[in-house]
């Protein structure tokens, strides 16, 4: 229960220092947080020790992969507020966790969490912080960091494979 207060906490400490123009983007900026809490809350709801540092190791590495891009590509913004654009971070964020809600617990819980990730990089297009690009690319990396690091915990695991001369998906069962 205390590990929730804070979480509750620190999202309403988050949600009231946005500095947002229109409800468009703040709903985006929610979330880009709200997504991977929601993935880490549940690894603290469910006791899943090895989800949290699964988590841990997958939303770090989306989030350091994210920031050194930004800081070494430096491509403007199309709103011409800064030369962080490449890639969107809020994008990256939320697809982490949506990603890892898929292949930790199952795609019937990620469904809505994929729809608010989308929507997320809809913001930042919609909001003129972001190209499409920059989008399409921030959400690969947190799915792709996600694949590397999260095992399933389920019975059922669907992993995509794609080679030079092939493409698919494998079904694996665990008994």
């Amino acid at each position: 229960m205390e590990k929730t207060f804070k979480i509750v906490i620190f999202l309403l400490l988050f949600i009231t220092s946005l500095n947002a123009r229109s409800f468009t983007q703040t709903s985006g900026d929610v979330l880009a947080l709200v997504i991977p809490a929601t993935a880490y809350g549940t690894t603290l709801y469910l006791d899943d020790k090895d989800g949290q540092i699964e988590f841990y190791k997958s939303y770090g590495s989306t989030l350091a992969t994210t920031l050194a891009l930004k800081f070494t590509v430096k491509k403007t913004r199309p709103d011409g507020d800064g030369d962080d654009s490449f890639p969107s971070g809020h994008t990256s964020s939320a697809f982490s966790g949506a990603s890892f809600i898929h292949i930790r617990y199952g795609f019937k819980y990620a469904i809505l969490p994929y729809l608010a990730a989308v929507y997320t990089g809809y913001t930042r297009v919609e909001s003129d912080r972001h190209y499409v690009s920059d989008v399409v690319v921030g959400g690969l990396i947190g799915v792709a960091f996600s694949w590397l690091f999260v095992t399933s915990n389920e019975k059922y695991t669907l992993t995509p494979i794609v080679e030079k001369n092939f493409k698919g998906l494998k079904i694996s069962y665990n008994f």
